[in-house]
């Protein structure tokens, strides 16, 4: 089969149309771009499954760790006045949390980009398409109605003038059954007219998707970035409130992390099962949609040597037929208009018709040819099959890290509510040091104590 021009299953596409896949009884199934079957539909959700399975897990893991902090620590001595230990161990954990976030939100911003930019490719394509069937449309009606014009006036007017010429009678009625031939040969070049599928349309429901795709991702990154930014002030100011704060926050990204990195999985697998062999698929969908010929849908989609133009004897009937009227046109020409000067008027009409005829011909040999709608095919697939889905991969790399920081920063945040100090105003003014601050502070001035005439500072 012939290959879009530039376009060659990636290395990703190769690697993920390996992977296997099984049905909810974990039988095999094919890796064959099948949507339409219930098998393959189960095992693209088994394989968005495996990421409700990873947060399941990761739930567990922070339930048993925050259950071990909480239950299982040793009891304090009584009047024991040193901080509790972990200070430094809570300091670098929430570092490592914020700079895995940190990159994650870099990939993840780097990611949507990728994808937006190839689902935006696939639509230019699809429009430029439209355009060029539209023009095809366009060019045979403008013709067909030119040709028609010039039977129904000029040649009829012809006719008239010349009815005491049978011979040239004749003539003039030879020119008529061409042009309503070649008017008739045009009319099958417009084979997209009356297809219930647009190519526009197509481009704006996939834009539409596309859309709220970015909006999601959108708010996703921005919830990561305020997830770290509540961090950073939590941890400066030793605030409990903003960390209750973080911690919802927290886990509703790691909630929607892990959802979105089931969808982009099973969109990137059945995404490599379509860029694997993209082509038997889309020839079956469009002539199921649209009704066309296999000739046609093969000559455009595969444009090879071995398809032929299926308008080829159209277009050659068209061109003899056009040539046929010149000569017909200039015999009577030097005929008729030494005889009957009032045929000169509708022979030059009908010269001007001809020669438009054969300009608008030339312009739809060009549209017809498999050229220009194979490149946009091949586009299209380039966009999708390459940007998107590299844009897909960065986007799981951006979803587990972000899961990973947000497991990471859930464990820390029991160490950290335990080295904050109190913020009663006894504990203000008692002057013992119950912990130190994770994130160096500046001091707080000593005038604060006028706040609490009644404290004394406690000799040392």
């Amino acid at each position: 089969m012939g290959a879009p021009p530039g376009y060659r299953p990636s290395a990703w596409v190769h690697l993920l149309h390996q992977l296997p896949r099984a049905d909810f009884q974990l039988r095999p199934v094919p890796s064959g771009f099948a949507p339409q079957e219930q098998e393959y539909q189960q095992a693209l959700l088994l394989v968005a499954a495996l990421a409700g399975l990873g947060l399941g897990l990761s739930l567990i893991f922070i339930a048993v760790y925050l259950i071990r902090f909480c239950c299982c620590r040793p009891p304090e001595p009584p009047g024991a006045k040193s901080p509790p230990p972990g200070g430094g161990c809570v300091t670098w954990s929430c570092i490592a949390a914020l700079l895995i976030g940190c990159a994650g939100i870099g990939i993840g911003f780097y990611g949507n980009s990728e994808t937006s930019d190839g689902v935006s490719q696939l639509s230019s394509a699809l429009l430029h398409a439209n355009h060029t069937l539209t023009a095809i449309d366009h060019l045979v009606l403008e013709t067909v109605e030119r040709l028609g014009e010039a039977v129904r006036t000029e040649l009829t007017a012809l006719e008239e003038v010349l009815t005491q010429r049978t011979e040239l009678v004749a003539a003039a009625r030879g020119a008529r059954r061409q042009a309503e031939a070649v008017a008739q040969q045009l009319q099958g070049l417009a084979f997209w007219r009356g297809v219930p599928l647009s190519p526009v349309q197509v481009a704006e429901d996939v834009s539409f998707v596309e859309e709220y795709r970015w909006l999601a991702y959108v708010l996703l990154l921005l919830l990561e970035l305020l997830v770290c930014l509540f961090t950073l002030l939590g941890l400066a100011k030793q605030s409990k409130w903003l960390v209750i704060v973080m911690t919802v926050m927290s886990f509703l990204v790691l909630v929607l992390s892990w959802g979105s990195m089931g969808l982009e999985a099973a969109t990137a697998v059945g995404l490599s099962d379509f860029c694997s062999n993209p082509d038997m698929y889309i020839l079956n969908l469009t002539q199921e949609e649209t009704g066309l010929g296999s000739d046609i849908l093969n000559y455009y989609f595969l444009c090879n040597q071995e398809v032929s133009n299926p308008f080829q004897q159209r277009l050659t009937l068209s061109q003899r037929a056009l040539a046929n009227i010149h000569s017909q046109l200039q015999g009577l020409e030097r005929e008729a208009v030494p005889q009957f000067p009032a045929a000169q008027k509708p022979l030059l009409s009908l010269e001007e018709t001809l020669n438009t005829t054969e300009g608008n011909l030339h312009q739809l040999v060009a549209l017809l040819h498999c050229r220009g709608l194979h490149k946009d095919y091949g586009s299209a697939l380039r966009g999708l099959c390459e940007d998107a889905l590299e844009g897909l991969l960065f986007l799981q790399l951006f979803s587990l890290l972000s899961a990973g920081a947000l497991a990471t920063a859930l464990c820390s945040l029991p160490r950290a509510w335990a080295l904050f100090p109190p913020r009663s105003p006894s504990a203000s003014c008692s002057g013992s040091h119950l912990s130190e601050p994770l994130l160096q502070a500046r001091p707080a001035p000593a005038p604060h104590l006028r706040f609490f005439p009644g404290c004394q500072r406690r000799p040392r």
